[in-house]
């Protein structure tokens, strides 16, 4: 269907892209000299996954025109500009509150202000592990934020109102029951395995590591030959261990070795060390969300231990590959000593 004269476009451009729609509205006209014609000048007011998104986007552009220049702001960029007016006036302690709000916003603060939905927003209270007084502060920033955003026609929508965070009035968000990978969605990684960086995630789901034990691993501490690894820098003392690795992942571990000349075993493409913000926000999220999967790097370590538990591995057996802290008792310390081999026929057995 033809769009009225002057109401703007949505065209889908070439190539394979998650948001395929340009929208674009024409806001004037100039004379080009060189073919002899008048030319439009456009504005892209976004990007949309289907026409019918763009379409919606186009109608609320023209209901209720903004800034377009405004509205490419991120999260953080947005969170800077609040907070060099507002800081001044208040008081330090208010300060250290929503300072301490917007550090566990990592998963936000790239994302384009505009684009933010309610359920950005609900991850980050589902995710960040706090309690519901500070929950209550974390939304008091996104309140805040929204005010300042919808003032400066950065965007026209407040979905702060509506984050949740009554659910967690009794009880800590840590102790959640964690979301596993089911045997379907760990069946569809195999599918996708030839991708070295869905390859990550099995072998995350298959040696129980803490992301950032993973990320930081070093070649120097991964024997191939034995099938271990070592993790040496861990949160916790117990995290300091040997870790096995299942016969069915190997083959990723020894294409990651040998297929850079990086000192660490995973790293980017450029053959950089991996921050676990990088990985993230620019891997993990976005391999989660081509699948459809709703995951974070924590479920891996879940999922392991679950099968783990399944498979009917011994207990200490299962606290020894996975580091668990605090898990252990004295004698499981102290005078458990399992050998290498014993843990591979461990890990082996899911």
């Amino acid at each position: 269907m033809r769009l009225p004269n002057g109401y703007g476009s949505v065209k889908k451009m070439s190539g394979k892209r998650r948001r395929p729609y340009a929208v674009k509205k024409t806001v004037g006209w100039h004379w080009d000299e060189a073919k002899q014609k008048q030319i439009q000048e456009q504005i892209t007011i976004g990007y949309a996954a289907t026409r019918a998104e763009g379409l919606q986007m186009l109608a609320e552009y023209n209901n209720n025109p903004f800034d377009v220049k405004a509205s490419k702001a991120t999260f953080q960029e947005v969170y800077e500009c609040w907070s060099k007016g507002k800081y001044p006036t208040i008081s330090a302690s208010n300060v250290k509150g929503y300072e301490a709000s917007y550090k566990v916003c990592g998963t936000l603060y790239h994302k384009v202000f505009r684009e933010i939905k309610l359920a950005d927003l609900q991850l980050v209270v589902d995710t960040c592990g706090k309690n519901y007084p500070t929950l209550k502060k974390l939304k008091g920033l996104f309140s805040q934020l929204y005010d300042y955003a919808m003032k400066n026609d950065i965007c026209n929508k407040d979905y702060s109102e509506f984050v949740d965070i009554i659910r967690y009035k009794d009880k800590n968000p840590d102790k959640r029951d964690r979301n596993k990978f089911t045997k379907a969605e760990i069946k569809r990684l195999w599918e996708l395995a030839e991708d070295p960086f869905y390859q990550i995630v099995l072998m995350l789901i298959y040696n129980g590591c803490r992301i950032s034990e993973f990320l930081d691993l070093k070649k120097e501490d991964v024997h191939l030959e034995e099938q271990y690894f070592d993790v040496i820098a861990s949160k916790t003392e117990n995290g300091l261990r040997k870790v096995p690795i299942a016969d069915k992942v190997l083959p990723f571990y020894k294409a990651w070795y040998e297929g850079s000349k990086c000192e660490y075993l995973l790293h980017t493409p450029d053959q950089k060390h991996f921050d676990y913000r990088n990985y993230y926000d620019s891997y993990f999220t976005p391999l989660m969300e081509q699948i459809g999967f709703n995951h974070t790097p924590h479920d891996t370590r879940h999922t392991c231990i679950s099968m783990l538990t399944e498979a009917h591995v011994d207990q200490t057996m299962i606290k020894k590959i996975v580091g668990h802290s605090g898990a252990m008792t004295l004698t499981e310390r102290v005078y458990t000593h399992l050998d290498i081999e014993t843990l591979v026929e461990a890990i082996n057995q899911i």
